[in-house]
């Protein structure tokens, strides 16, 4: 048994540590806002985000972010990709110096292009060896419901790999451990960008053909990316590859489906926001920062530059379908 802490109760994060609780041990899980914590500590349920989902009486759910951190062997940052430095930068202080850092955000921070770990590295001081990534098929309400699945803890340093592994192993969720960080974290943060465009072409009535081709094709050009930043090729077929991709796109409890089926439907930003009722699609701002990092690396992403532009440019979803498909035939 080890002390954990989960820092963000969102769906994901409580679902989390439901999981590490089931596992046998100790957990904390903190709430930014006050009010959400008491309801989860008096009623053992998230009401926000997993209603209706009973969750153990091992966790302790608290706002007080130093004392969550202050005996956890193991941190969990379960915050939007895009806030994490802002994050970190508030609870370095408090972090233990033999913690085990995982992160479960998947996502490109917009100004630096940095991968989550990185910044844990840059923010914390923390080594590589100390820092891991969860990724995989986890639709969060799924495996809160106890429904089987995998994931994969990916770490330099695989006993700390397998440390995570044992914490998190219950006869609902089956970790395997990886040491491709690079490959875990692509994989988990341009999956989502994939996924909004297949979002996008279920909003405007296209069937299993479109999707599958989006899919495939979308796999491809994450491979192009990781390969051009020193991800191993095999990540991308395995669970935090090809199997995140499909559950991802494939799912109507992907935040990032349903806000690209919003859009192709033809809503606004603002309106596909209200679609995900509050919880954050990370493929949004990653369509920029990794639609950027692939100009930067000289990779084709064309998936990813269709979502960039109906996103943060002035074009329409039919619009970006028809240049994706009217592109210069070549071999697969």
């Amino acid at each position: 048994m080890v002390n954990v802490a989960v820092m963000g109760a969102g769906s994901w994060g409580t679902t989390l540590a439901k999981v590490f609780a089931d596992g046998g041990n100790s957990v904390t899980l903190w709430a930014r806002r006050t009010k959400l914590a008491q309801t989860i500590s008096q009623t053992h349920e998230n009401p926000d985000y997993l209603p209706g989902i009973r969750l153990p009486e091992a966790i302790s759910a608290v706002d007080d972010a130093p004392a969550a951190l202050a005996s956890a062997d193991i941190v969990v940052f379960a915050v939007p990709s895009q806030t994490m430095r802002q994050n970190l930068t508030e609870w370095a202080s408090h972090l233990r110096p033999d913690s085990t850092l995982v992160s479960i955000s998947k996502g490109i921070e917009a100004q630096t292009h940095m991968r989550m770990s990185e910044i844990i590295a840059e923010v914390t001081g923390a080594s590589n060896e100390r820092i891991a990534v969860l990724s995989g098929p986890n639709l969060a309400r799924e495996i809160a419901e106890e429904q089987p699945a995998a994931t994969v803890i990916a770490c330099e340093n695989e006993n700390r790999a397998k440390l995570v592994q044992a914490a998190c192993a219950t006869n609902y969720l089956r970790p395997y451990t990886n040491t491709d960080v690079i490959g875990c974290e692509i994989g988990g943060a341009t999956k989502n960008v994939i996924a909004l465009a297949c979002g996008m072409a279920a909003g405007q009535g296209l069937g299993e053909n479109t999707i599958a081709t989006l899919i495939t094709r979308g796999l491809a050009e994450i491979t192009r990316l990781g390969l051009s930043l020193g991800a191993d090729q095999r990540t991308f077929s395995g669970l935090a590859g090809l199997g995140d991709l499909v559950a991802t796109c494939s799912s109507p409890l992907s935040r990032n489906r349903t806000f690209g089926h919003a859009l192709g439907q033809g809503a606004t930003i603002e309106e596909a926001k209200a679609a995900t009722k509050g919880q954050v699609a990370e493929g949004v701002a990653s369509s920029r920062s990794i639609f950027q990092l692939g100009q930067a690396q000289g990779v084709d992403l064309p998936i990813t530059q269709a979502v960039h532009a109906v996103c943060h440019g002035d074009l329409k979803v039919a619009e970006v379908i028809a240049a994706l498909m009217g592109r210069s035939k070549k071999s697969e």
